[in-house]
């Protein structure tokens, strides 16, 4: 996979950035690696990354522990940037990549779906009429899913708006421990 050169005229060219680990309980899927992570290399080592981690209330250590934890991005490399932000993730890897990687995953007890991308794949018709509608129906989607906005800081507005998605995050962590997903 770290070699996949599936897609054609990335901006930067081909570097795929995700985790997998066989044992992995937990399964986040964004949308596709920005600028800084193509640079890095290292999934969600950005503003983005730091607002997630504090969302699931991971540690930096337990994050990037892929025994615990894996991350499929919807697009594996950065796809470039449009008007406003970086372009979609390519479609290309979800068919390619995703079900060979989720069937290798037998111990996986949760899928974080975060953003518009992943919940349109992931959740077909039972996704809601709005981004904001199927975050706030989340208990529907468990035990396999959890969908959650991206939690890119252009979603700021989204946020300020949405007051009741802070009490919930509460709520959604208190399933992932007694999941023993986090500590």
């Amino acid at each position: 996979m770290r070699g996949c050169r599936a897609c054609k005229n990335l901006p930067l060219g081909p570097r795929p950035v995700f985790q997998v680990g066989r044992s992995a309980r937990l399964l986040l899927i964004g949308q596709a690696p920005g600028i800084k992570v193509h640079q890095s290399g290292i999934p969600w080592s950005d503003a983005s990354g730091d607002r997630l981690r504090e969302w699931l209330g991971l540690s930096v250590n337990d994050f990037y522990n892929e025994e615990k934890i894996s991350i499929l991005p919807m697009g594996f490399c950065y796809p470039g940037t449009g008007k406003r932000g970086d372009l979609p993730p390519r479609k290309e890897c979800y068919s390619l990549w995703h079900e060979k990687l989720i069937s290798k995953m037998p111990d996986l007890q949760l899928i974080v779906l975060l953003g518009q991308y992943a919940h349109a794949t992931y959740l077909g018709k039972s996704r809601k009429a709005s981004l904001t509608e199927t975050v706030r129906a989340w208990r529907e989607y468990l035990p396999r899913y959890l969908p959650l906005p991206h939690p890119s800081p252009l979603n700021n507005i989204w946020l300020s708006k949405n007051r009741w998605f802070e009490k919930d995050l509460g709520q959604m962590r208190q399933v992932f421990r007694r999941a023993g997903l986090v500590s």
